[in-house]
């Protein structure tokens, strides 16, 4: 149904660490907070039939929430791990578009490099909320 009205679609997999609104993933196996490529193929080889309007948002150790450096093991070279393997099948360089969600706290040089390995938006609404309320709290 999406096609026909030229609407984009962002396809979360995995499991992004951390709490957003009440479902709290802290706890779950590390293992979890990281796609795999056969993953990301999977929802390449489904979607792209239908639309190429679609992004994906693969899970690379992102976590909703801000968290002191240190406490996050953020592997955007992950997401060129999955470029290749979607590109050799392809026989194209970085056919996938990706989302970065969980961004908020990220170091500067985690983002340029999942910026490189094709991130065309990320996710930072922790870091809004904060500000907005700081906003707010200094205001009153």
């Amino acid at each position: 149904k999406m096609a026909p009205m030229k609407i984009s679609l962002e396809m979360e997999i995995g499991i992004t660490g951390g709490v957003e609104d009440g479902v709290d993933n802290s706890g779950v196996a590390k293992d979890k907070l990281y796609s795999t490529p056969e993953e990301v193929w999977q929802v390449y080889e489904t979607l792209a039939p239908i639309s190429e309007k679609f992004t994906i948002a693969a899970a690379f150790g992102n976590v909703h929430g801000v968290y002191k450096p240190g406490n996050v093991v953020l592997m955007p070279e992950l997401l060129g791990k999955f470029q290749q393997y979607a590109g050799t099948k392809l026989q194209r360089g970085k056919p996938l578009n990706f989302v970065f969600h969980g961004g908020s706290g990220s170091e500067k040089e985690k983002i340029d490099e999942a910026r490189g390995h094709g991130v065309l938006k990320m996710n930072v609404d922790t870091d809004t909320q904060w500000a907005y309320w700081v906003g707010l709290r200094d205001f009153y």
